[in-house]
């Protein structure tokens, strides 16, 4: 298993717990990336969005591009998966400063390629927002310009959205970016096996995963391409009991009011194609990162691990809080870092 986390581009991971003692700052930022190569997480995700979902849109949030190409220069062995959106992005432009910030990096850029959801941002920075199956064919389109500019010397492109006239990308990624993505509607799902390396899921249970994993590989089988990688959001909490760990989960997820971010999330729940109800409670935590119950003693995670790995995962992409201190707790107890 790859052990991977989630930077805290937001100030925190917990929508009903105002201050986690992790704020959306550089420094915080910095010291919590080459801490966690030290540590031997393996990737961290930083996630992009301009208004704060987490903390509500009044609060700050860190740009994941600029923080993506600073951390570049300043680790050695973590890779960088940096998620972007295509709508926001245009891809050429892309293709040749993240081809930059690949090579300040020594070959450690990935991508998150993600097709928008939050229509309110869009509105407000002035920028495109299209209807599903419209963003998975932009970024269909998309992906194909920024992959043909990374590996052909001159590229021409007429599409739908795009359209290039022999343009030059140079220099080069030092590698090709691995390219993850996530969805679960067919349009979605058509694209990734098509066009993408990784499929990256929400948090679901192993038994729920498995299938997900199967139904993937089948799909890539037929498009042809090489075997895929997956990973999955979790929620994480170690520790020395059980009952050490359900009162933390029970800190984390009593809501006793609405926080600002509601509105965002009940958003987003209607705007997209998810298998099961989300429960109210889970917005106390996104991106459902409590369901695969990796909450317990270091014996109990470890098991759970395991049951992920048989189902043919290959990367957890970790939440914690606070961040630093939990981080650390699970590379000893769990990871088995010196």
């Amino acid at each position: 298993m790859r052990y991977g986390y989630w930077t805290p581009v937001f100030g925190g991971w917990l929508r009903n717990v105002p201050d986690e003692g992790m704020e959306a700052s550089w420094a915080y930022t910095k010291a919590l990336t080459q801490n966690a190569e030290r540590w031997g997480y393996d990737l961290t995700l930083i996630a992009e969005l301009n208004l704060n979902d987490i903390k509500g849109i009044e609060q700050p949030a860190l740009d994941a591009w600029s923080t993506a190409a600073a951390l570049a220069a300043v680790t050695g062995s973590i890779e960088l998966m940096v998620a972007v959106r295509p709508n926001f992005h245009h891809p050429a432009l892309f293709a040749k400063a993240a081809a930059n910030i690949d090579r300040i990096s020594g070959g450690r850029l990935a991508l998150n390629v993600v097709s928008s959801w939050w229509a309110d941002e869009a509105k407000q920075y002035g920028l495109q927002f299209d209807q599903h199956d419209d963003r998975y064919a932009r970024t269909a389109e998309w992906l194909t310009v920024v992959d043909g500019l990374w590996t052909e010397e001159r590229f021409d492109f007429a599409g739908q959205f795009y359209t290039t006239e022999q343009a030059i990308c140079a220099p080069k990624p030092a590698k090709r970016p691995t390219v993850y993505a996530g969805g679960e509607s067919e349009k979605a799902k058509a694209m990734i096996a098509a066009q993408c390396d990784a499929y990256v899921m929400h948090g679901d249970p192993a038994d729920a995963i498995a299938p997900k994993i199967a139904d993937m590989a089948a799909r890539r089988e037929a498009a042809g391409g090489a075997p895929m990688q997956y990973g999955m959001a979790a929620y994480a909490i170690v520790r020395d009991s059980e009952a050490e760990a359900k009162r933390e989960l029970d800190r984390i997820t009593s809501v006793t009011e609405l926080p600002a971010g509601y509105a965002n999330f009940d958003q987003w729940l209607s705007g997209t194609q998810l298998e099961r109800e989300l429960k109210i409670q889970e917005y106390s935590v996104s991106n459902r990162g409590l369901r695969p119950n990796l909450v317990g003693t270091p014996e109990q995670l470890k098991e759970r691990v395991a049951e992920y790995e048989a189902a043919g995962l290959d990367l957890l992409l970790l939440q914690m809080s606070p961040q630093a201190e939990e981080m650390e707790r699970f590379a000893v107890q769990v990871m088995g870092s010196a």
